[in-house]
């Protein structure tokens, strides 16, 4: 297999990257301001080269010559000609096309797409321990003071995260919602646990989630992670962004709560780091006002899609029949 020649743009960035060594390391160290501009203004140009349209054929990856093909050879979409786009990066094998709000339809390949449910815990969902109706207890950990604080029932580190949450009585028959006067059988005591802590029951997933979650896990069709931050794909690597790596997944909905915060920081942090990304209207809440859904609804059209569960789960059904 021969190599393929450099491109003109990589042998400016070579020329460039050379003068910088130059600058920097010559006997006259970095010479003048004008110097360095004309560096910048050279790099900057380069820069703007060095981002052609690529795709991966067989061998080599080449410079594609096809208009409706954007990214590079890893990482790639395709325009469909009666609009929307294929996120298959070319693996058109069992690919199914699922209808979007808008800016669709898109077709995924089912292996490289992932269902991310965010935050769905007792802590949030269950009647007996919602506590902020402006819905700001979200998952944080090891955040500054000033968080802190507004993470506390009264304004102080007691009530943060750590602290303990005491206990809560539910129906026995069903510890998903609390017990009352109407509720009828015997009843049970929940130690709640400490705030948001990993292995406590008021982090654990909300009623028939958790069951599912149990079972998924041990099917090994779902997989559960912690996080430290609202989202989980922050900084270098997280253990959800490792696996999804590992994994080749490239295609990421997402639902949960609360849409704003947790949910919002993974899905940027998502699109950042290159993965498409799909908000599932009808799977993500909120008891923020309603600017914030609006906010987040507008965004997450123009980063990635927005869709409704119905339409979705349509299209799998009609898929795995054919």
């Amino acid at each position: 297999m021969q190599r393929q020649k450099p491109l003109k743009e990589e042998h400016k960035m070579v020329e460039a990257c050379q003068e910088l060594i130059s600058l920097i390391s010559g006997s006259s160290a970095i010479r003048s301001a004008s110097a360095i501009m004309e560096f910048l203004t050279k790099i900057f140009t380069i820069a703007i080269l060095a981002f052609p349209t690529l795709v991966c054929g067989e061998g080599i990856p080449t410079i594609s010559s096809d208009p409706q093909i954007f990214g590079n050879p890893l990482n790639f979409w395709k325009k469909l000609p009666t609009g929307g786009w294929d996120l298959t990066r070319g693996r058109n094998d069992g690919a199914i096309t699922l209808p979007m709000t808008s800016g669709g339809p898109i077709i995924v390949h089912p292996n490289s797409t992932a269902l991310v449910i965010i935050d769905m815990q007792n802590f949030f969902l269950h009647e007996s321990l919602r506590g902020d109706p402006k819905g700001r207890d979200v998952v944080l950990i090891n955040m500054p003071p000033a968080f802190i604080k507004g993470f506390a029932g009264d304004g102080t580190s007691a009530t943060s995260f750590g602290s303990d949450m005491g206990t809560i009585v539910v129906p026995s028959s069903d510890p998903s919602i609390p017990a009352t006067s109407s509720t009828h059988g015997t009843n049970q005591t929940i130690q709640v646990g400490k705030k948001l802590m990993r292995g406590s029951w008021n982090a654990q997933p909300w009623g028939p989630l958790f069951e599912e979650q149990v079972k998924g896990v041990a099917d090994g069709t779902d997989f559960y992670f912690n996080k430290n931050r609202l989202s989980g794909m922050w900084g270098p690597g997280t253990p959800m962004q490792t696996w999804l790596q590992d994994n080749s997944m490239t295609t990421l909905f997402f639902g949960g709560v609360n849409v704003d915060q947790c949910v919002w920081g993974t899905f940027l942090d998502a699109y950042y780091k290159g993965y498409d990304v799909i908000l599932v209207d009808d799977m993500s809440a909120t008891t923020s006002p309603a600017s914030a859904t609006a906010m987040v609804d507008y965004n997450a059209a123009i980063d990635g899609w927005r869709t409704s569960s119905p339409g979705v789960v349509d299209a799998l059904r009609k898929a795995s029949t054919h």
